[in-house]
């Protein structure tokens, strides 16, 4: 009697310690099939590693694009409730690193947040633009918090280099510009400039909100460019040295 006891709980104490082994080394590609309803149409291909430490040779979006490898790293900590993740996207094109933790069901705090993207490889047209942006877009956060998907904190920069507009007309030639990028409250700000010596002389400032947005600019050309200058006059009436004031509003902030 006494034999079978200590064997049982023997057996119980061993349960947990196999179960937290098995936990520690789950292959991911097992985990991929509870996972994959969750990724909204997201499809992982080539999954290895374990859940905690894994990656995933493709990964494509719903319309079937190949993005690129992802590797992540998951906290254990996550046995105790709380997520926590390093995360790499590496293709063609693109490359995206960060590291996230959920401070609440649909709050995310991102750190670290490291992305490069070649627009011609990616970008649609633009509206706004007056056609389809290309050059190399990149951008720094060292802290967002989000909610929803909108930013409640944050703070960072983006870059926007051998910044081209292709219209129908042709390609237009802008330089390279920056950004510094704030939110504070659900509030962002973006004040942005050119670097000085490129086509394109610029500075503004773009305010978003949920319920609306409001941006102002001062454009003009360096050069006799009437390509460039063609471009601008889509923006509004071109002063005498081509120059274009942009005051334009939606929402709640909507110019009066």
């Amino acid at each position: 009697m006494r034999s079978w006891l200590r064997r049982l709980l023997a057996a119980l104490v061993a349960l947990p310690v196999a179960a937290a082994a098995l936990l520690c080394w789950l292959p991911a590609r097992w985990a991929w099939p509870w996972l994959a309803p969750r990724l909204h149409g997201v499809a992982l291909e080539g999954v290895g590693g374990t859940v905690w430490d894994g990656h995933a040779d493709v990964v494509r979006t719903p319309d079937g694009r190949a993005l690129g490898r992802l590797d992540w790293r998951l906290s254990r900590r996550l046995l105790l409730g709380e997520a926590v993740a390093d995360l790499a996207l590496a293709g063609d094109g693109l490359e995206f690193a960060g590291h996230v933790r959920r401070a609440a069901p649909s709050t995310l705090d991102w750190r670290d947040v490291r992305l490069a993207v070649d627009l011609a490889a990616f970008a649609q047209p633009l509206p706004p633009l007056g056609g389809t942006p290309q050059g190399r877009f990149e951008l720094a956060l060292p802290h967002a918090r989000l909610q929803g998907g909108w930013p409640l904190q944050l703070d960072g920069t983006a870059r926007w280099r051998e910044a081209v507009v292709v219209t129908p007309a042709g390609r237009v030639a802008l330089g390279d510009f920056h950004a510094d990028l704030r939110a504070e409250g659900g509030a962002v700000q973006a004040r942005f400039a050119d670097d000085g010596s490129g086509p394109l002389a610029a500075a503004g400032e773009l305010r978003l909100i949920p319920l609306g947005w409001r941006a102002t600019a001062g454009l003009r050309p360096r050069a006799d460019d009437p390509a460039l200058r063609r471009w601008l006059a889509g923006f509004g009436t071109a002063q005498a040295d081509g120059s274009v004031r942009i005051e334009r509003g939606g929402g709640l902030l909507r110019k009066d």
